[in-house]
C-alpha cells in the first residue's frame, strides 16, 4: 500500500503553481476548518463548548484520527499564571488569509474574559503537503506591563497510543527515546511514529538555537511545541508593555499514516515544506558552491600575503569556487582592521587576485566578540554583554581569553548590531567580499559547562529587561543582521558557525532561513576515520536540515585518501582545508576533474537543494556500508548517488534509487569519468537498481543519474 505522504510529495511540485492562491480554510458555524484535500484540520471556536481547541486531524480519505480529547491547543503563562485554548476565549474575528510561498489558511483573534490580554492564532497550509504551520501572537491590551513565559504553541493529544509503543524520534529525528522525552536545541523535528499503528506525527520547531521545547507524554497523550521553560537552562521570557505586541516564532505538525519507517515523512513531507515553503536562503541562489577551500588547518592564524597568493594558485587548479581566508588576517577581535604586517598592500588586492583566479573570496569574523584592546571595546563599554554582578563575559567558553588574548562577548541589541554590521559591509563594498564564517558565540557558548553563562544581564540596553529575555532577542537580532546584510549585498553567502548556534554541531531549520551555511564540525582525522565522521554527521542531521547548509569541515587536501572524502563530502557542501600545494600537478587535475563533474551536475540537476535517504543503508558506521542519494525530486532529471564501503566484509551491494519517473529512462555514469554503468527506467532502478563492488575495505563511489 502507497504511503500518504509519499503521495503528497509527488503531488507537491506540480500542484504548487496552480493551487498556489487557493483558500485553504473557511469557518462553518462554530469551527474553524483548514482542508487543502490532503490534511483536514477542525477547530472549535465555541469557548462554552471545551474551549478554542482543535477536535480532528485526519489525512483526506483517511479513516485515522489523530487527536484525542482534551487537547489544550496551546499554552502559556502571564505573570505566573496558566492560560490555554480551554479557557473560555471571546472570538473577535476569524481572517482567511493567503501567506508567502504558496501558503494559506486563517488567522484566529481571541480576547480573554478575565485578563486584558488578546491573542492571534495563525494557521497555514501548503499545496498537498499534509502539513500545518502555526504561531501565535500576544498583546497586551492592560495598562500594566504583563511577563511571557512557558509557552507551547501546540499542544495536542496523539490519539492511538500511550506511548507503549510509540516511538519518539528526535536528536533531527534521527534517534529512539521511549515514554516521556522533552526535546532541547538538537530538536528542529521530532517524530512520534506509532509502530503498531503504522502512523506519526513530526512536529517541527521553527525556533532559534537552545530557545527550542519540543515535549512527549509528559502527560496521558501529550505532544508540546514551542519555546523553553522557566526551568531549562535558557528559559525564554517575553516582557510586554501595554498596548504592545509579541508573535512567536513557527511550529509545524505533519501527519502520515501506512508506514513503518519514521524517517520517511523526513524524506518527502519534512523535505519538501522546507525547501519549498519554509523561506530557506538556499533556495534563493542561483548558483549554490560546489567546492569550498578554507585556509584554517593546518595554518590556524598564522598567514599572510604570500601564503595566500600560493594557497590561491594551488587552490583554483584544483577547481575551488570559493577561497575563504579564516582567522589571522585582522589586526584585532571588535575593529577588524586589516593586519598590516601580514597584508601591507590590504585586503582588496588579495581579493582581486583570489578572483581573477575564478573564485569568490571570503572571510572569517567573530560575530560578537572584541578584545580588550580593541578601540571598540574600550569607547563603548556600554555594549558589552554583562553578568549579573555587573562585570564583561565571554560567552564562547568558561573563560574569557581566547588564544591567550582576553576578548569579551558583545550584545547584538546595542550599537554594537551597527558597528558589526558596518564593518561586513565596509569588506563587501570596499574590497568584494562574498563570503563571510561568521564565528563565535552570540547568545550562549558551544564549549561552555556552566550553563549560566549566557544572556545579557544588562539593566539598560534597550531590548531585553533581563537574561532570560535577552536569550531570544539575541538570536533574532543575529538573524535581523543576516537579513539586513542580504539586503544591501544580495549574493552574499553567509556561513554561521555551530559556534554562533550555541552547542556542538548545533544547526537548525530557524537559521536556514537567515544563512546559506553552517560551519557544523572540526573533524580533522584522516581517511577512513574522517570520511567516516563526515557522511555520519550528513546523515545525523539530513533530511532535516538541508544538506547543502551543512558545512562540515576539516577533511585536509594532501591526505593520501582524500578522494574517499570529497565523495563522502558530496553529500553535504563539499569544503575543504590542508594545504593544496602539496598536491601533484597529476592530483590538481584529478581534483578539477571533480569540480568540474560536481558543476556540471549541479547545473543539470540542481541537486544541492535535495538529499534522501538511500533505501537499505542505515546510519554509517564500521563494519557496514552506507549511502545517501541527491535526487531533484521535483524535477525528477535525476542527480547523485554515494555509496561507501566502510570496513565490511562484503565486497559488492545492490544500489536503488528513489524520487525517479518511474517512465523515463535515465542512464547511470560513475564519477567523475562519465562511464556508462546502464540505462534504466525510473521504476526499474527503484525495484532492481544496479551492481556496485567495491574491491577495498574502505572505499566509496559516486554515480550520476541522468534523464536520457
Amino acid at each position: 500500500m502507497r504511503t500518504r505522504f509519499i503521495f503528497s510529495a509527488v503531488l507537491c511540485f506540480s500542484l504548487f503553481v496552480p493551487l498556489a492562491g487557493q483558500k485553504f480554510a473557511n469557518q462553518a458555524e462554530e469551527k474553524l476548518i483548514l482542508d487543502n484535500d490532503v490534511i483536514k484540520r477542525v477547530i472549535n471556536l465555541n469557548a462554552d463548548k471545551g474551549g478554542i481547541v482543535s477536535q480532528s486531524m485526519m489525512l483526506k480519505g483517511g479513516k485515522s484520527e489523530y487527536l484525542a480529547d482534551g487537547s489544550l491547543e496551546f499554552s502559556f503563562e502571564v505573570d505566573g499564571k496558566a492560560y490555554t485554548g480551554t479557557d473560555k476565549w471571546k472570538v473577535v474575528d476569524v481572517r482567511i488569509i493567503k501567506g508567502e510561498l504558496g501558503g494559506a489558511g486563517a488567522t484566529v483573534i481571541l480576547d480573554h474574559p478575565e485578563k486584558s490580554l488578546r491573542i492571534s492564532l495563525t494557521y497555514l497550509l501548503y499545496p498537498g503537503l499534509p502539513l500545518v504551520r502555526k504561531k501565535i501572537a500576544i498583546q497586551n491590551t492592560g495598562k500594566n506591563e504583563i511577563r511571557i513565559e512557558a509557552l507551547d504553541i501546540e499542544s495536542i493529544k496523539f490519539s492511538g497510543d500511550d506511548g507503549t509503543h510509540t516511538w519518539i524520534m528526535h536528536e533531527y529525528a534521527r534517534q529512539k527515546a521511549l515514554g516521556p522525552y522533552v526535546g532541547e536545541c538538537y530538536d528542529p523535528v521530532v517524530v512520534a511514529h506509532q509502530f503498531r499503528n503504522r502512523r506519526g506525527i513530526a512536529f517541527g520547531n521553527e525556533a532559534p538555537g537552545v530557545m527550542k521545547r519540543s515535549t512527549a507524554f509528559l502527560k496521558p497523550q501529550q505532544f508540546t511545541t514551542g519555546l523553553t521553560h522557566p526551568d531549562q537552562n535558557y528559559g525564554f521570557r517575553k516582557w510586554i508593555a501595554p498596548a504592545e505586541q509579541w508573535e512567536s516564532t513557527w511550529v509545524f505538525t505533519a501527519i502520515y499514516e501506512n508506514s513503518s519507517d519514521p524517517f520517511e515523512v523526513l524524506n518527502t513531507t519534512v523535505s519538501d515544506y522546507v525547501r519549498l515553503h519554509m523561506g530557506i536562503r538556499l533556495s534563493l541562489i542561483p548558483k549554490k558552491p560546489v567546492f569550498i577551500y578554507n585556509t584554517w588547518e593546518p595554518f590556524l592564524h598564522n598567514i599572510n600575503e604570500k601564503l595566500i597568493y600560493e594557497l590561491a594558485d594551488a587552490a583554483a587548479e584544483c577547481g575551488i569556487e570559493e577561497f575563504i581566508i579564516d582567522d589571522g588576517w585582522q589586526d584585532n577581535y571588535g575593529d577588524w582592521g586589516i593586519n598590516k604586517e601580514k597584508f601591507p598592500n590590504g585586503l582588496k588586492p588579495v581579493f582581486d587576485y583570489i578572483k581573477s583566479k575564478g573564485m569568490k573570496p571570503g572571510l572569517w569574523i567573530s560575530l560578537g566578540a572584541a578584545e580588550s584592546k580593541s578601540k571598540v571595546y574600550m569607547e563603548h563599554p556600554e555594549w558589552l554583554v554583562r553578568k549579573a554582578d555587573g562585570t564583561p563575559i565571554s560567552l564562547h567558553a568558561d573563560f574569557d581569553k581566547m588564544y591567550g588574548w582576553e576578548s569579551y562577548s558583545m550584545c547584538m541589541t546595542t550599537g554594537w548590531y551597527d558597528h558589526i554590521k558596518g564593518v561586513i559591509l565596509s569588506l563587501v563594498k570596499e574590497h568584494g567580499l562574498e563570503y563571510i564564517k561568521g564565528d563565535f558565540a552570540v547568545a550562549t557558548g558551544a564549549y561552555t559547562t556552566d550553563k549560566t553563562r549566557s544572556g545579557c544581564h544588562a539593566k539598560d540596553h534597550p531590548m531585553h529587561k533581563d537574561r532570560n529575555e535577552s536569550m531570544l532577542e539575541m538570536y533574532q537580532r543575529t538573524w535581523r543582521l543576516f537579513d539586513d546584510l542580504h539586503r544591501e549585498a544580495p549574493n552574499l553567502f553567509i556561513d554561521c558557525t555551530f559556534e554562533t548556534m550555541g552547542a556542538l554541531q548545533l544547526i537548525d531549520l530557524d537559521m536556514c532561513k537567515h544563512a546559506e551555511g553552517n560551519w557544523l564540525s572540526n573533524f580533522s582525522e584522516k581517511v577512513p576515520d574522517g570520511s567516516l565522521r563526515v557522511r555520519n554527521m550528513s546523515w545525523w542531521r539530513s533530511p532535516v536540515i538541508p544538506a547543502t547548509a551543512m558545512v562540515i569541515g576539516n577533511q585536509h587536501f594532501e591526505d593520501p585518501e582524500f578522494e574517499l572524502s570529497l565523495m563522502s563530502l558530496n553529500g553535504s557542501l563539499p569544503i575543504v582545508l590542508g594545504d593544496p600545494r602539496k598536491l601533484s600537478k597529476d592530483e590538481r587535475i584529478r581534483m578539477k576533474s571533480w569540480a568540474d563533474w560536481m558543476r556540471k551536475a549541479q547545473e543539470k540537476h540542481d541537486y544541492m537543494l535535495f538529499r534522501q535517504d538511500l533505501k537499505g543503508y542505515g546510519e554509517p558506521a564500521e563494519g557496514n556500508w552506507d549511502g545517501y542519494q541527491r535526487i531533484n525530486s521535483d524535477t525528477k532529471s535525476g542527480g547523485i548517488v554515494g555509496i561507501f564501503r566502510q570496513g565490511s566484509p562484503e565486497s559488492q551491494r545492490t544500489v536503488t534509487v528513489k524520487f525517479l519517473n518511474p517512465s523515463f529512462v535515465y542512464e547511470v555514469r560513475k564519477a567523475p569519468s562519465g562511464d556508462l554503468i546502464m540505462n534504466s527506467t525510473g521504476k526499474e532502478l527503484l525495484q532492481k537498481g544496479f551492481r556496485v563492488t567495491l574491491d577495498k575495505e574502505y572505499d566509496g563511489a559516486v554515480f550520476e543519474i541522468i534523464r536520457k
